[in-house]
């Protein structure tokens, strides 16, 4: 008498939507670095073809934004303009930088729609390609800053260097805005056109061109910590304010830290629930 052959009926998971899976899509998307640093910085050649400046148009225009801005609401709130001006040139590069990976993120897989369905690469080589040329964006207009500097000379610390890792923590942040909101917009396309007034909306909800100084002088304490809650002011802030030689804060590094791991697991769900659809999505 034979042996009865015990059968578990449990589910096997589809190995195209296992954690697996999706981490296996990350690693071989970075180790393809030699294709989207390449194609990244193709973009940037390909946007300004044939002009002169080049990318610095986009320094230019951005520099002129921040003096303007600087010197008109330096002017209207009777502030030290010397001192405002890297204020708000840093926070207009800064946003810049932010601003670009979460809108052009959205529309980071259907831009691609033709490498997706004919080049078999994973899904995360176009969103590093995509953050890539934000970080080659945001080295042409630090320019700026530097500029800023050698007129309006101020005293840095070695805390200055911190500005290191906090761009670091961007970037690693732009990777995961970039895969979940490239996913839902490719599925739902009027989620780009929604961040895009999301995001107007909290340019002005964030000390960009005005400062907590400036409402706790007109009353607004309450107004000034309501700013807090806007993540963004949080990824702001660790950048703009070692590189003013100002005190940081440590909660904000805390805030930024607890968003990127909450990110991140909602990127790695999102990546291993769609990443095989996206393609039919585009």
């Amino acid at each position: 008498m034979s042996d009865a052959l015990t059968v578990d009926d449990e589910p096997i998971e589809s190995s195209s939507r296992s954690f697996r899976r999706a981490f296996q899509d990350l690693r071989e998307g970075f180790n393809h670095r030699e294709l989207w640093l390449l194609l990244g910085w193709q973009d940037i050649k390909q946007r300004y073809r044939r002009s002169v400046l080049g990318p610095f148009w986009i320094t230019i225009a951005t520099g002129v934004s921040a003096i303007a801005m600087g010197v008109l609401y330096g002017t209207l709130f009777n502030l030290d303009v010397p001192e405002f001006l890297p204020y708000v040139a840093l926070g207009f590069i800064i946003w810049n930088l932010i601003q670009g990976s979460i809108l052009e993120g959205a529309d980071v897989f259907m831009s691609n729609e033709g490498l997706i369905k004919q080049l078999p690469t994973p899904l995360s080589v176009h969103v590093y390609r995509l953050v890539w040329r934000q970080m080659i964006l945001f080295a042409h207009n630090i320019v700026i800053y530097i500029g800023i500097f050698i007129f309006f000379p101020r005293q840095l610390y070695w805390t200055a260097f911190l500005a290191i890792p906090a761009l670091a923590l961007i970037a690693i942040n732009a990777v995961w805005v970039s895969l979940v909101f490239g996913i839902l917009a490719t599925r739902y396309r009027d989620i780009a056109p929604l961040l895009g007034s999301i995001v107007q909306l909290l340019f002005f909800m964030t000390p960009i061109i005005w400062t907590e100084k400036t409402l706790e002088g007109t009353g607004n304490e309450g107004r000034a910590r309501i700013a807090e809650i806007n993540p963004l002011y949080h990824f702001l802030d660790i950048v703009r304010t070692p590189l003013l030689g100002g005190d940081q804060q440590l909660y904000h590094w805390v805030i930024v830290l607890i968003i990127t791991v909450v990110g991140w697991g909602i990127a790695l769900l999102a990546l291993r629930n769609y990443r095989s659809r996206v393609a039919y999505w585009v």
